[in-house]
């Protein structure tokens, strides 16, 4: 029996995986960079001290990668300021679900991206717990960030299903043993494998309703 519902932010709440791209390849390509056409789907899902890790020694800039992800963070929170890209439907599923049980958020976004996309959706109201894959000790696809959710929700994980969008997230919610909900990501589609890993593929976040989170 399912006792709560774990959320991913980016590709299942928010429009924002092309937007993290941009910032990073613009960051690149300013600093000397040698970007690859593998970087993006390289870096999904990876916590923040791991990406910029990836940009320091993979892309090759000359910054530290504490020097990076500051970087980063700080250009992605001024696209954020005037509004987070909240996908169609995302808020109505999400208050939908929080209706019948309580919530939780499993991101590798940076803390105060996940704070600022909450407060200005208003969305923060419905989320009991919210962890960022950098308050622990790996990011997706290790089941690090879900199991926390799990943890601060008091749920056994097993008793969690997750929402996610990408490969890495769906291999990490299934590893931490909870029910997975896919609804891919159209810009960078989970492989096949990671889809039948998934216990049920949504084609659309207005397709995730109570009957779809409990079915099975």
């Amino acid at each position: 029996m399912i006792e709560a519902v774990v959320f991913d932010l980016d590709g299942i709440i928010i429009d924002s995986e092309h937007v993290w791209d941009e910032v990073r390849q613009r960051l690149a390509e300013e600093r000397g960079g040698a970007w690859h056409d593998r970087a993006s789907r390289d870096m999904m899902g990876m916590s923040s001290p791991e990406w910029s890790r990836y940009m320091h020694d993979v892309i090759g800039l000359s910054e530290s990668p504490e020097e990076i992800n500051a970087e980063v963070v700080r250009r992605m929170h001024a696209a954020y300021e005037e509004g987070a890209p909240l996908i169609p439907g995302a808020a109505d599923a999400v208050e939908r679900l929080a209706a019948r049980w309580p919530l939780g958020l499993a991101s590798s976004s940076n803390r105060e991206l996940i704070d600022l996309v909450l407060e200005t959706s208003g969305l923060g109201r419905f989320f009991a717990a919210t962890v960022s894959s950098e308050e622990v000790s790996r990011g997706k696809p290790a089941p690090d960030v879900f199991l926390e959710a799990a943890l601060r929700l008091g749920v056994e994980p097993t008793r969690c299903a997750a929402v996610e969008d990408s490969e890495n997230g769906i291999h990490s919610a299934k590893a931490a043993g909870m029910r997975v909900l896919a609804i891919p990501n159209p810009r960078y589609p989970p492989a096949d494998e990671a889809l039948e890993a998934a216990d049920l593929v949504l084609p659309s976040i207005g397709e995730l309703t109570p009957e779809a989170v409990g079915a099975g």
